[in-house]
């Protein structure tokens, strides 16, 4: 599946997909958002203070996304924004620091407040960022695996220094959003051939979530 990037001059997008990173503070949320959408990075960047996001354009099959990506601060203080924020997302990274343990913990909270405040099935990938401090490692790459398989989530482990996988990981919650959405617009296609006066006549498009990630949680949240 081949993907492009374009502008924000460019033609109005097909689709527009709420994304939010989440993750405890310092864990590089807003490095890996600046590198994927600006390629940018800022070795000295300070806590984020309050919301911001960017959108970035992607063509997948000849459909023009529109990704819209908010990043919020991880601090305790800022939860009062924590309502408004994950409200409509479709997507999620849920971000941790392969060097600081700590972060990995959190990772339980991070996906219950998640699963409070948006729908449970918001397709998300555990991203276990700043890979190049491979040398003071605390969170073993099979660790994050596990924990990504147990919850039913997809896993990556990324670099905002050096760009690795860092697109990879933001396009893999894309696609998969927009494969769950194909498949829900064709079936929604057959039952309307079938049932022509059951179709929805008010041209929303509304994302379903994917059974195979429901099925995955059906257990629960991980406990920290």
């Amino acid at each position: 599946m081949e993907m492009a990037f374009h502008s924000e001059d460019d033609k109005s997008e097909d689709y527009l997909f709420k994304i939010v990173l989440i993750g405890d503070s310092a864990v590089g949320k807003s490095n890996l958002l600046a590198r994927f959408a600006r390629d940018e990075f800022y070795p000295n960047s300070k806590s984020t203070i309050g919301v911001e996001f960017q959108t970035q354009k992607i063509d997948i099959n000849g459909k023009e996304i529109k990704a819209q990506i908010w990043d919020t601060a991880g601090q305790e203080r800022f939860r009062a924004v924590t309502s408004a924020y994950y409200r409509g997302a479709v997507g999620a990274l849920l971000v941790y620091d392969i060097s600081r343990k700590q972060t990995f913990h959190s990772i339980g909270r991070w996906l219950n407040e998640l699963h409070t405040h948006s729908d449970m099935n918001v397709v998300t990938i555990l991203v276990g960022n700043k890979s190049d401090l491979k040398d003071i490692r605390e969170v073993p790459t099979a660790e994050g695996k596990a924990l990504a398989e147990a919850q039913g989530l997809f896993f990556m482990e990324t670099s905002a220094l050096d760009s690795s996988n860092v697109a990879a990981a933001f396009e893999t919650v894309v696609k998969e959003i927009y494969n769950i959405l194909s498949r829900k617009v064709m079936s929604s296609q057959e039952l309307n051939k079938q049932d022509p006066p059951a179709s929805l006549s008010n041209g929303k498009k509304v994302v379903i979530p994917s059974e195979a990630q429901g099925e995955a949680k059906k257990g629960g949240c991980c406990s920290t």
